[in-house]
C-alpha cells in the first residue's frame, strides 16, 4: 500500500469561492470533547473512484475537526477495498452494501455506520437485452465471482426470478468491463463511474437498470460507510467527528458539484473533471439524511440470505456489524 498525505487546504479554497458556509463547523462540534486520536486512514482507489467524492473531500474538513494526520491509503485496484479494512490497512471504508454484509457474515470486525449515497450503478446491455429477465441465456461480464459486479447482478437477477447460477453465462474479464463489452465479449455488464459516463456519449449499449431511479434499488443506499470495530470502540468521539466531516462533504457534493469536481482533480483523486462532474450530477449525495441505513442493510442481507450468499440472517448481520448512534446524532445536529 502506498500512503498519500493530503495537504491541500480545502477549507481555504471553499472560502475563496464563497462556499465557506457550506463547510463551516457546527457549534456542536466545538462543544464536544476533542477526538481521542488525531489520526485516520481513509481509502483512495488508485486511478480514481469517482463516486467516493464524499470521502475524498472530507480530508480537509477533518483538519477543522481536530485531525492532524489524515492519510489516504492507495490500494491495489485488483483487490476490493473490503480486504484493505479487513487487513487493518484502513480505518474506514466506503463500499457497496452487499460487500459490507458479506464481510460481516465472514466475521470481519467492522461496524457499518451510515449510508453515504444512492445511485452510481447502471446495468448496461446490448440490443439483445431489453430487461433483466432477458439475461436468461445471455453472457454477463464480471471481474471475478467474489467481486461486486457478480454479487450485485446476481441479486438483481434473482429479484426478478432468474437463477443466477444456471440462467446466466458469466464471463470473466479481469481488466476493463467496458472495453470487453465494446469488443462484444458479453451481452451485459454492471457499469460503475466512470465507465457509464464514458459509454453514454458514444451511445454504446443501453441501460436496463439504473440504481438511481429504478425501484427497489433506488430506494436504498448504494454505498455505505464502515469502520473497523477497534477504531469505533477505542475512539467513539473521533468516529463521530469523521462522520460529521464526511456528511458535510456529502452536502457539498450535492450543492456544488462543479467545485467538488474541480477539487477532486486538483488534489489528484481522479483524472477527469468532466467525468467527475457527470458522476456528481448522477449520484444522490443528498439522501444520507433521508434514507434508513438499517433498512438498506436489511434489504440486501435478506436478498443475500435467500440466494445462499450468506449464512447469517439479516437480524444477526445488523446486531453484529452495525452502530447507528453516530448517524442518528448527526442527523439531528446537521439539519438543513
Amino acid at each position: 500500500m502506498q500512503i498519500m498525505q493530503n495537504r491541500r487546504c480545502f477549507l481555504a479554497g471553499a472560502a475563496a469561492t464563497g462556499t465557506a458556509g457550506l463547510v463551516g463547523i457546527s457549534t456542536s462540534a466545538w462543544a464536544e470533547p476533542p477526538p481521542e486520536t488525531t489520526s485516520v486512514r481513509l481509502p483512495q482507489w488508485r486511478g480514481g473512484a469517482y463516486c467516493w467524492a464524499g470521502v475524498y473531500m472530507a480530508g480537509e474538513l477533518l483538519r477543522a475537526e481536530g485531525f492532524t494526520d489524515v492519510r489516504y491509503v492507495q490500494g491495489d485496484p485488483s483487490v476490493d477495498q473490503s480486504a484493505w479494512i479487513a487487513n487493518n490497512e484502513t480505518d474506514f471504508s466506503v463500499n457497496y452494501v452487499p460487500i459490507h454484509v458479506a464481510s460481516i457474515d465472514a466475521g470481519v470486525p467492522i461496524r457499518v455506520l451510515s449510508g453515504l449515497h444512492s445511485g452510481c450503478l447502471e446495468l448496461i446491455a446490448n440490443d439483445s437485452v431489453e430487461r433483466i429477465t432477458d439475461l436468461r441465456g445471455k453472457r454477463v461480464g464480471i471481474f471475478t465471482f467474489d467481486a461486486p459486479p457478480y454479487v450485485l447482478v446476481s441479486l438483481m437477477a434473482a429479484y426478478v426470478g432468474l437463477d443466477p447460477a444456471n440462467d446466466i453465462e458469466w464471463v470473466i474479464e479481469p481488466n476493463d468491463l467496458a472495453e470487453g463489452f465494446i469488443e462484444g465479449k458479453f451481452d451485459a455488464f454492471l457499469g460503475q463511474p466512470p465507465n457509464t459516463q464514458k459509454l453514454r456519449p458514444r451511445k454504446i449499449g443501453h441501460t436496463i437498470l439504473n440504481s438511481t431511479t429504478d425501484a427497489p434499488w433506488s430506494q436504498h443506499f448504494c454505498c455505505m460507510i464502515s469502520a473497523t470495530a477497534d477504531y469505533v470502540n477505542k475512539y467513539p468521539v473521533a468516529t463521530k467527528h469523521i462522520l460529521r466531516a464526511i456528511f458535510k462533504s456529502a452536502d457539498l457534493c450535492a450543492s456544488d458539484p462543479p467545485l467538488v469536481a474541480r477539487r477532486m482533480v486538483d488534489q489528484g483523486f481522479v483524472p477527469s473533471y468532466d467525468y467527475a462532474l457527470q458522476t456528481l450530477n448522477d449520484i444522490r449525495y443528498d439522501r444520507w439524511r433521508d434514507y434508513d441505513a438499517e433498512a438498506s442493510l436489511r434489504f440486501y442481507a435478506l436478498r443475500m440470505h435467500e440466494t445462499g450468499m450468506i449464512k447469517s440472517n439479516p437480524q444477526t448481520i445488523i446486531a453484529q456489524g452495525t452502530d447507528w448512534r453516530f448517524v442518528n446524532e448527526l442527523k439531528r445536529e446537521l439539519k438543513t
